[in-house]
């Protein structure tokens, strides 16, 4: 200690401290026996991502699907798999048809709400184009008949248009469900007999589908047949009585001939909604189908047949149906009149492949005459009772339908019925205005080369 008196500015209990230079070493991080295996965990996170994810994800689902019940799990068997393959690709469909956001999620949502909202978009969009090309207001619709055969709720479908648009309060509303792919011209059908007691006034017909809660997933093959060949689609049409909406209508309506063969008990169950052995609800669909298809459509033209065929060719049937029943001469064949010659368009329901082939077969059609109902089958599939509005839009897309044309739409509908509905233009439809599903793409049809 150094001493105060021989250095006065020492204060008294102070210590020196001498302060040593030291470099300072870091710890050797990089030879660490620990970071070696941070590192070892790093690599392998980084290399085994995808099943250090998946595998916890995939035990948590695992979980999940043990406590739903059977009927849940939406699964088909192998071998349906295939059958539907198979049937898909006969059946004339092409790539391009429409399916709702419920039967394409995972899980599948068949419920009230997803149908709801696949009706209403179709329902809104083909009336509000509608009414955009019309022009028709609103309060000029005095008659609404909607047909739905597999989706009624409560509200019906027409008190939820009614409310959507604020329709007039006497307005006349009819909704038809049940009644198959032939209700959109028991629906025309109808409108017509109304618009005959209420003058004055326009009747508004919507034509369309749920595939929502039509969609079948089990394995009875009867019902996965229905799956195959359904898809999305509708269709609105105006319909008046007033004389001053001639000018810029389309089409008159001459005839509408309806025919039921339901007292038979085979053509009654050819196609029917019903549970599977496992309560999974679907629509079968019997082999007998196209031989009732054919027998319904016979009689449907015997009453048809009188009214539209010229005379000759109602002579001939008449003295071979004579031949036949009065004289039992059995080798003469049954006459089958040339329907060719009492329209220039048919719009055959495109209820599948089998069925076109059958109606080309029994009326000696061409290609060309059956063109319509094909395409549509091929690019939109069976929409049910909207697909002869969309073979109509195929002809006039393409340029066919000439002033004083006539059609014959002819539709098939459980039950089982047959129903037809003969048109003759107003006028020629004129391609710059024309405005329907077909135009944006009509230039690459016809598509012969159908697998």
């Amino acid at each position: 200690m150094e001493d105060p008196k021989q250095n006065p500015k020492a204060k008294l209990g102070s210590v020196p401290v001498q302060i040593r230079n030291q470099k300072k070493v870091l710890p050797d991080f990089l030879g660490s026996v620990k970071l070696k295996y941070v590192k070892l965990g790093y690599h392998y996170l980084i290399s085994n991502f995808i099943y250090v994810v998946f595998i916890p994800f995939l035990f948590i689902y695992s979980t999940h699907l043990l406590t739903l019940p059977f009927k849940d799990l939406r699964s088909f068997y192998a071998e349906n798999l295939i059958f539907q393959k198979k049937v898909v690709e006969r059946s004339g469909l092409g790539q391009n048809t429409y399916l709702p956001k419920g039967v394409l999620s995972v899980p599948p949502h068949q419920s009230m709400e997803e149908a709801a909202r696949e009706v209403k978009m179709l329902i809104f969009g083909a009336v509000d184009e509608l009414l955009l090309k019309t022009g028709v207001k609103i309060k000029d619709i005095g008659i609404l008949v909607v047909n739905c055969s597999i989706y009624s709720p409560t509200p019906s479908l027409t008190d939820v248009i009614v409310n959507h648009y604020k329709l007039r309060g006497n307005i006349v509303t009819y909704n038809l469900s049940g009644m198959g792919c032939s209700a959109g011209v028991i629906s025309i059908d109808l409108a017509k007999r109304l618009l005959q007691t209420h003058p004055n006034t326009c009747a508004l017909v919507i034509s369309i589908e749920s595939i929502t809660l039509n969609w079948y997933f089990g394995n009875n093959r009867s019902m996965l047949v229905s799956n195959c060949l359904f898809r999305m689609g509708g269709a609105a049409v105006l319909l008046s009585n007033r004389p001053t909406d001639r000018h810029r209508s389309k089409y008159q309506l001459i005839h509408t001939v309806r025919s039921h063969k339901g007292a038979d008990d085979r053509c009654f169950n050819c196609v029917v909604q019903e549970e599977d052995e496992t309560g999974s609800v679907g629509v079968s669909i019997l082999k007998d189908l196209m031989a009732v298809a054919g027998e319904a459509l016979r009689v449907n033209i015997t009453t048809l047949g009188p009214l539209v065929l010229p005379m000759s060719e109602q002579l001939l049937f008449l003295f071979t149906l004579f031949g036949r029943k009065v004289l039992k001469i059995k080798k003469l064949k049954p006459y089958i009149p040339d329907f060719k010659l009492a329209f220039e368009h048919f719009c055959i329901h495109a209820g599948g492949r089998a069925v076109l082939d059958e109606v080309e077969k029994n009326l000696g059609l061409t290609k060309w005459h059956m063109e319509p109902s094909r395409m549509t089958l091929y690019r939109f599939g069976n929409t049910s009772s909207s697909s002869l509005w969309y073979e109509l839009a195929y002809t006039e897309a393409k340029g066919r339908m000439k002033k004083g044309d006539r059609t014959w739409q002819i539709a098939f509908g459980s039950g089982f019925k047959c129903n037809s509905a003969v048109w003759k233009a107003i006028r020629t439809v004129n391609l710059a205005e024309e405005k329907n599903p077909w135009m944006d793409e009509i230039d690459e049809f016809p598509v012969y080369e159908i697998n």
